[in-house]
């Protein structure tokens, strides 16, 4: 039986664990708030966006980009904790992002609102350049949603949460994506936030399965952390890597005056036995 702790309890619609230095990050999407918390649980707010989704990514250089959806654009935190435009978006509705290490930054966002009740349309993900150029890179994704990048910046992986898989494609130097192809079918698995380890397996959250999934390419289970909770998004970090983060909470549906029962975000820490690699 794995030993699942809590690290931080009392929050809302808790989303995008980034392990870097030492501490762990996450979005509070309830609070409109980016939290750094350490490994004894002590926590401090370093950006207040309000924007649902709220999620982040780290530049090469150490800064944090933070996606602000409402108003389409992606913010940079500057070293003084204050926050620039890195790029406009163009239009409202992003969800999640990750950076690779030639400071690429991928963006996506379903094709709908399904919190307004929008008729399901696919999505899309978008690269934006380090100078803050803007394009489409790839489409046709049913509800893109988790994102990660594996080690040499060789692989764009993105989960699709409607089609129940990981899809892949290849990163070029540019930072262009080609050779889509499917990396894991993964059955009855919802993938929402997702990591990937040293043995390029990818961890991947489930909100109404509740759980947590490890599963190898082509969609074999390898380990599932079973969760009290929907699991929205995970990562792995803490000293040796091995410590996978969980961000969870009840969730009630997307379409409620609140998608999680408040206060019922948690931040969960179980010990795994292969380290992280790649971004996030």
């Amino acid at each position: 039986m794995d030993e699942v702790r809590t690290l931080v309890d009392g929050r809302g619609l808790v989303e995008s664990p980034r392990w870097h230095g030492d501490r762990l990050y996450f979005s509070d999407w309830t609070a409109g708030e980016v939290v750094a918390v350490g490994q004894d649980g002590a926590s401090e707010v370093v950006a207040r966006v309000e924007s649902l989704p709220l999620c982040t990514a780290w530049l090469p250089d150490g800064r944090m980009v933070i996606v602000s959806s409402p108003d389409g654009r992606l913010l940079r935190r500057e070293p003084d904790g204050s926050l620039a435009t890195h790029a406009d978006l163009g239009r409202p509705g992003w969800n999640d992002v990750v950076a690779d290490g030639r400071g690429n930054v991928y963006v996506n966002r379903p094709g709908f609102d399904p919190m307004a009740g929008e008729e399901f349309a696919p999505g899309a993900v978008a690269l934006v350049r380090p100078d803050g150029s803007v394009r489409e890179a790839a489409g046709g994704i049913d509800f893109p949603n988790g994102m990660a990048v594996t080690p040499g910046d060789s692989t764009l992986i993105v989960a699709d949460s409607y089609g129940g898989r990981l899809e892949a494609f290849d990163i070029g130097a540019d930072g262009e994506l080609s050779g889509r192809r499917t990396w894991a079918d993964l059955g009855d698995g919802v993938p929402d936030g997702i990591c990937v380890d040293a043995e390029n397996a990818v961890w991947y959250a489930d909100v109404p399965n509740r759980r947590c999934v490890r599963v190898a390419e082509g969609g074999a289970v390898l380990r599932v952390v079973d969760l009290d909770r929907g699991g929205f998004a995970c990562v792995l970090g803490g000293p040796g890597g091995t410590t996978l983060f969980v961000t969870a909470a009840e969730w009630r549906g997307m379409t409620e005056p609140e998608p999680v029962a408040p206060g019922s975000g948690r931040v969960f820490a179980v010990e795994v036995d292969v380290p992280g690699a790649g971004r996030p």
